[in-house]
């Protein structure tokens, strides 16, 4: 998930959580992991509100990531997990239930272990949910940006872009455009917006967006140094608000070439901040 506002934000110092026998552990669980900033989030969170429960980064390699979820289940400290960037659709087999939006979208970003009253490791059940597009489409309205009736170009067809895509058609937006580097993905996706949202008009996007009033990147392009920007800015109108999935920095290059432009840009750490509560929540921590 999902940072910082410069060299200002990068270096604020977050409360320390105190960590004792009773604190209930989440995992954030990622492959790579450098670019998570909802730990530190989250804890300070819990430690302004006296909740002893901490989130720890986890980076598992795809190879053994099923076992790991299943190894993690079974430490009864632990209270869920959070699932980023690659396994948001890999863990949908391993839980037991997945609410309407994880399965509307296809993936989970969050799960909840629930253990029997006897604590017994044996009866965990993992209850998965999706967060995404409700932390998405809220960091937008918390900024004051209107979404009904906006002209959407999303970059991306994955686990992310799924939630965000159904978050803003359900939010009323005119219309979803999708472009992804599998063409197929897309049409996936278009498919699955039209038969829940059949008011939307949704369809396969060309790699440069033009006639759309929000422009989002929901790739994992921006996280490496050298990616290439996930589209063009170049011909959006003036007036169109370009927005970032993407956390590992303020300023990915995507938005400072939408700055360049003079458009208007919607941070990634936006969807962070409005997701934080909802899955402490989900949790049971609050």
């Amino acid at each position: 998930m999902s940072q910082a506002t410069g060299k200002g934000r990068n270096e604020t110092q977050w409360p320390t959580p105190a960590i004792d026998g009773h604190t209930k552990v989440v995992g954030i669980v990622a492959d790579p992991i450098g670019q998570v900033r909802t730990p530190q989030a989250f804890n300070a969170l819990m430690a302004a509100r006296g909740i002893n429960a901490v989130v720890v980064p986890l980076q598992v390699a795809p190879g053994g990531f099923a076992a790991a979820v299943k190894i993690f289940a079974q430490v009864r400290s632990m209270a869920g997990l959070v699932v980023t960037i690659p396994y948001k659709e890999s863990i949908l087999p391993l839980c037991d239930e997945l609410t309407d939006a994880a399965r509307q979208v296809g993936a989970v970003n969050i799960v909840r272990f629930v253990r029997g009253a006897d604590a017994d490791a044996d009866s965990v059940r993992m209850i998965g949910s999706n967060l995404d597009g409700e932390g998405f489409a809220g960091g937008l309205l918390e900024q004051g940006h209107a979404l009904a009736g906006r002209e959407v170009y999303l970059a991306g067809a994955g686990g992310a872009a799924k939630a965000i895509a159904h978050a803003l058609a359900g939010q009323g937006v005119a219309a979803i455009g999708i472009h992804n580097r599998n063409p197929e993905r897309a049409a996936q996706l278009v498919a699955e917006l039209q038969r829940y949202y059949p008011q939307l008009r949704a369809y396969v996007a060309p790699a440069v967006p033009r006639d759309c009033t929000l422009a989002i990147n929901s790739t994992s392009l921006g996280l490496a140094e050298g990616d290439p920007l996930p589209f063009p800015v170049d011909q959006l109108p003036p007036g169109a608000l370009v927005a970032e999935a993407v956390m590992k920095v303020e300023l990915t290059p995507l938005l400072a070439a939408a700055q360049a432009r003079g458009l208007t840009v919607h941070y990634g750490r936006h969807m962070m901040e409005t997701q934080i509560e909802r899955m402490a929540q989900f949790l049971g921590l609050l």
